[in-house]
């Protein structure tokens, strides 16, 4: 074990220590945004804690096998306690590894909550009947993950497409596995309204971004142009006679965002304010990677979302993603939510890339 590895593993098990009796304190338990970031830090450490005393476990009883090895004559006991010392050993290895992860520079987003953007691309009717698909994909992971999901904006194309829908999703380490999702998503397919049988090629663009909380990021309302205007959609009493949309304009940066799902102009400035916020934290993430990637040989984790990502051929009920050459043909299976195995050999490869530049 490197000295290092072990004095970093000594600052946790101390900080561990720390942050438990901070909770405990009746000063943090009167503060939401404190017991909110302590909870967050706590389980975190708690799992690098639990690693690092199960790897001590498997150390001793590793000792213990070699030491009957060295002592015992009877084959038969002999044969067992190597297939034990064996079996430790890879145990280690594994253990070994993934405390090396967990001791990489935590990005401060790795608890974040996302918020998903879904736009139609290339393609008219059939880019829109896509981007829908896509979206129930997202919809349908989120559900098989037990994590929460509320709509902040939709626009249809009243053809049972959709042009963009935002929404955001809220649950364990929701952005940290959605975040390589970020790209353009290309499908090919027959169209139902192809009469000649021929195949098109349609695109949706995908962009997760890191959901920001007020205390992470604070937008100044002189900073701000907001607009109030009558909703566009299938008609109806409110939206007629009721101006309820809002359009806010972010002036230092020229980001726009519009919201018109819900009934009152406050809940729907609430709600632009959210993604507002979370396309900011983006922005800023962004910037920050593209300064740093310059002096770096690997860059990671920046999920280029003019990057082609991944091909979705209806035909051969194939799905692949280009950046890791990892293929499936389980089509059905994957737009309906079975994303994991996309999901973990990306994040896999992220690792494999950090880890180097760390060793770099």
């Amino acid at each position: 074990m490197q000295q290092s590895m072990e004095a970093r593993l000594k600052e946790i098990a101390d900080r561990h220590g720390e942050v438990e009796h901070l909770m405990s304190q009746p000063e943090t338990a009167s503060d939401p945004n404190a017991i909110r970031k302590l909870g967050q830090e706590y389980s975190q450490l708690q799992h690098v804690v639990e690693l690092w005393n199960e790897m001590t476990s498997a150390q001793t009883d590793l000792e213990g096998a070699e030491e009957m090895i060295a002592e015992e004559d009877d084959p038969e006991v002999l044969e067992m306690a190597n297939m034990e010392a064996e079996e430790l050993k890879e145990k280690i290895d594994t253990l070994f590894a993934d405390i090396k992860i967990e001791l990489l520079p935590k990005d401060e987003t790795e608890l974040a909550d996302a918020v998903v953007e879904v736009r139609a691309g290339a393609g008219g009717d059939e880019a829109g009947l896509f981007a829908a698909e896509v979206f129930r994909m997202y919809q349908r992971y989120a559900e098989s993950r037990k994590w929460k999901m509320k709509i902040l904006s939709e626009n249809a194309t009243g053809v049972g497409g959709i042009k963009e829908v935002t929404f955001e999703i809220e649950g364990e380490r929701a952005y940290q596995r959605l975040h390589l999702e970020s790209g353009v998503h290309r499908v090919q397919r027959v169209p139902e309204t192809e009469s000649q049988g021929r195949i098109h090629t349609s695109t949706a663009t995908v962009a997760v971004m890191p959901k920001a909380e007020e205390l992470d990021l604070i937008i100044e309302d002189n900073d701000l142009k907001i607009d109030v205007f009558h909703s566009g959609g299938a008609g109806g009493q409110n939206v007629n006679k009721v101006a309820t949309a809002i359009r806010i304009t972010h002036l230092p940066t020229g980001l726009v965002v519009q919201c018109q799902n819900e009934r009152s102009q406050l809940q729907n400035k609430l709600q632009g304010m959210e993604i507002l916020r979370s396309r900011l934290w983006d922005k800023q993430l962004r910037e920050r990677n593209a300064e740093i990637s310059a002096n770096r040989k690997a860059q990671v984790g920046t999920g280029d979302r003019s990057e082609k990502i991944r091909t979705y051929n209806f035909p051969q009920s194939r799905i692949t993603d280009h950046r890791i050459g990892y293929t499936s043909h389980q089509m059905q299976n994957v737009l309906s939510g079975e994303l994991d195995g996309f999901i973990d050999a990306l994040l896999q490869e992220e690792q494999a890339k950090r880890l180097a530049a760390v060793g770099d």
